[in-house]
């Protein structure tokens, strides 16, 4: 876990190479399904785009890097109640991110009439990815903090070959005369210091998931935002997309606060989420002479990712962020604190949803 953003970096800068050269590949699309716009002026859009860029990477910024104020205000930090609330708000953004944004532009793309019949007529395939996504997000999240738990409780307490029975009898004995084992290096202070280690791998497995759900669609609704050049529907976009990464940012921010990655870990996550809309706009802009959004191999490519980035975005905001912390024992022992947080969370769920009429 030294380098907790190595692997998103590597899959995301292959995606950003991969996306545009497949779509131009396509040549453009039929006559039938060329981009049709009265509202078309390049100069126009162009300004607006730039516009877009500064505006989304500023409010991406703020967003990801406000939860990681805790260090200055003690209300956001995670024992505080602030904490919990804001990441319900959080959490409700990216579920209707998931439900509201992106899984029915997934729908959209993948049951055009510029794509033929067979087979993306006959079959829901937005459905069935996001689906499998979020099975494989399950499978990953399950698979990673498993393999990094017995890593670090090999390193916390190696275990020679054949030996493993001995250790049972150790770490039972450990429980039960406590007295006896009081200052061992492995005696009953470890386990405490085991388990919170798990719970740490467990927040950095999250919180990288979740990232690389987030920029996946951020990227795609960048490069359309780049490549379109209708001020009438870049116009309405800019303020919406604004609070979107604004919003997100804070959700992936919580999860970054509670992994405690390093700080230059730490600023590699926040300033990759940041990019990841600009660099898809700047994409955009840069083929936007040749990209035709809805030319078969566009709409494919942008639904079947947007289709996988709903069924991640969906299962972390349910199972990562919201069970975890809904059945936490501090949130079940405290009335008050779940009245705050449910708050949180709708609000946070009904505002993304109320974007949804503009972007």
């Amino acid at each position: 876990m030294k380098k907790p953003s190595s692997l998103l970096l590597c899959s995301f800068f292959l995606f950003l190479v991969l996306l545009p050269l497949s779509v131009l590949a396509d040549g453009g699309g039929g006559d039938s399904c060329a981009s049709a716009d009265e509202c078309r002026n390049k100069d126009k859009a162009l300004r607006l785009k730039i516009a877009a860029l500064v505006s989304i990477l500023v409010c991406s910024t703020i967003g990801v890097l406000l939860p990681l104020a805790g260090k200055f205000v003690p209300a956001l930090r995670p024992e505080q109640d602030g904490f919990f609330a804001v990441k319900a708000f959080a959490a409700g953004v990216i579920l209707a991110t998931g439900f509201i944004h992106v899984l029915p532009d997934a729908f959209e793309n993948l049951t055009s009439s510029c794509l033929s019949e067979h087979p993306w007529q006959e079959f829901p395939f937005a459905g069935f990815i996001a689906m499998a996504s979020a099975l494989g997000t399950l499978m990953v999240d399950a698979f990673a903090t498993g393999y990094y738990n017995k890593l670090e409780l090999s390193k916390a307490a190696p275990v020679a070959e054949g030996d493993e029975e001995a250790r049972r009898s150790s770490a039972l004995q450990m429980h039960v005369h406590t007295h006896a084992t009081h200052g061992h290096a492995h005696g009953p202070g470890a386990l405490p210091a085991l388990a919170s280690s798990g719970d740490l791998i467990r927040h950095r497995v999250i919180s990288q998931v979740l990232e690389l759900g987030i920029v996946v669609h951020s990227v795609i609704i960048g490069i359309s935002l780049g490549a379109s050049e209708s001020p009438c529907t870049i116009k309405p976009l800019v303020a919406a997309l604004s609070f979107h990464q604004f919003f997100e940012g804070m959700g992936l921010g919580g999860c970054i606060v509670q992994a405690k990655f390093k700080s230059k870990a730490t600023a590699i996550m926040a300033l990759f989420f940041s990019l990841t809309t600009p660099v898809g706009i700047a994409i955009g802009i840069g083929i936007s002479s040749t990209y035709n959004e809805n030319s078969p191999t566009a709409l494919i490519v942008e639904g079947v990712f947007n289709s996988a980035s709903s069924g991640i975005l969906i299962y972390m905001a349910l199972v990562d962020l919201l069970a975890a912390d809904f059945m936490a024992p501090k949130m079940l022992n405290s009335g008050k604190l779940q009245l705050l947080a449910n708050v949180s969370l709708l609000l946070g769920a009904g505002l993304m949803s109320l974007l949804a009429k503009w972007a």
